[in-house]
């Protein structure tokens, strides 16, 4: 249920909202923090794919390079694990043991559609077999499912696989994920990976914490599309004294913290070239406020998200490249002052991603 916000609390229009959450993603202007910091402050990285994450830094970072992220990988002090959403994220090593604690219960109910493959199962002890097998050596899920099926035969294949997922907080190993670097997807657990011990989940209060300074002002329908989680209204409710509220356009109320920034909502937004999957524009139940509702549903075609141009701080068009070329395809006709200052910060996105390389940029046709 969506609450409504008393009449005393503030208004924050549209672009205010833009320009609170661009300051919290490092969106407004770059960051001068170490990649592993980064990725702390934005409370992990969406990483279904590998690139995802070093193009989410360079548009946030200055001075980023590939490396900075693929020796954080290396040295096991961030890793790959499913959690919010039942998505791969990139997370450090002490998100990785949190995080997933606190949301292990919606991977629990995950498993629901799958009982019927399951029937006979045992998952606690499939759980236990499970962990054996992948901290013996990290397993792709082929052969954990082929192994599994051993102790259960009838069951059905795929469902142990994501039961084993669901249960044990299972980490991809290097070189999975590094810059430039092939692999195929080998797992074992984030206590074996990191060299840590599990952790008890967590009291949900410092998470809603980080998500405000990451995401607010935000609902708490907002932090639970984030979070994947249902029932946060209390915490709210218990943080309340130490949050400010507002109201967003439609009346829904919004939280935040009282010191997180909230720039003027005429503050220019410089061009970014998001990549797909970017958290910005995942983690909010309204998505208005980076997603004008004119372009709503352009950023996806079926369960594929594409890269997203920002202009005005606002979804303006899509990227791709090709061979040696940078393509943007705007949304809608853009000034010449824009097309120049979008060249130019493609020019430098591919600058750090590839800078053996040359690339050119070049302006498709307005997508319809």
């Amino acid at each position: 249920m969506t609450t409504k916000a008393g009449p005393d609390a503030p208004v924050l229009g549209i672009r205010a909202l833009n320009r609170a959450t661009l300051a919290r993603q490092l969106l407004l202007g770059r960051a001068e923090m170490s990649a592993e910091a980064a990725v702390a402050h934005l409370v992990g990285l969406q990483a279904q794919n590998v690139k995802p994450p070093y193009h989410a830094l360079a548009a946030r970072l200055d001075g980023f390079t590939p490396r900075d992220l693929s020796e954080a990988m290396a040295g096991r002090r961030v890793a790959r694990l499913v959690t919010l959403r039942s998505t791969i994220h990139t997370h450090t090593a002490d998100d990785c043991l949190t995080l997933r604690p606190l949301v292990q219960a919606a991977r629990d109910r995950e498993l629901h559609a799958f009982r019927k493959g399951l029937a006979g199962v045992d998952l606690d002890r499939l759980a236990v077999l499970a962990r054996e097998l992948v901290e013996e050596e990290p397993r792709t899920m082929g052969q954990l499912r082929e192994a599994l099926l051993t102790e259960w035969p009838h069951a059905d294949p795929r469902s142990l696989a994501v039961a084993a997922r669901c249960r044990l907080p299972l980490v991809q190993v290097t070189p999975r994920g590094l810059w430039e670097r092939s692999g195929q997807v080998r797992l074992t657990t984030a206590e074996h990976w990191l060299a840590r011990p599990a952790r008890p989940a967590p009291a949900p209060d410092g998470t809603v914490l980080r998500y405000l300074g990451a995401f607010g002002p935000a609902s708490v329908k907002d932090m639970q599309t984030w979070a994947g989680l249902t029932r946060l209204r209390e915490v709210f409710e218990r943080l309340r004294p130490r949050l400010v509220t507002f109201r967003a356009p439609d009346g829904t109320e919004l939280f935040d913290l009282p010191d997180a920034p909230r720039p003027d909502p005429d503050t220019p937004a410089p061009p970014r070239f998001l990549p797909e999957f970017d958290n910005l524009l995942l983690s909010h139940a309204d998505r208005a406020r980076v997603v004008p509702p004119a372009h709503k549903g352009r950023t996806w075609t079926g369960n594929q998200a594409h890269r997203v141009l920002l202009v005005d701080g606002f979804a303006a068009g899509l990227w791709k490249t090709e061979d040696d070329t940078l393509v943007v395809e705007p949304f809608g006709r853009l000034t010449k002052e824009d097309r120049a200052r979008i060249a130019a910060e493609g020019e430098r996105m591919l600058a750090v991603l590839h800078p053996e390389a040359a690339y050119g940029v070049r302006f498709g046709t307005v997508r319809g």
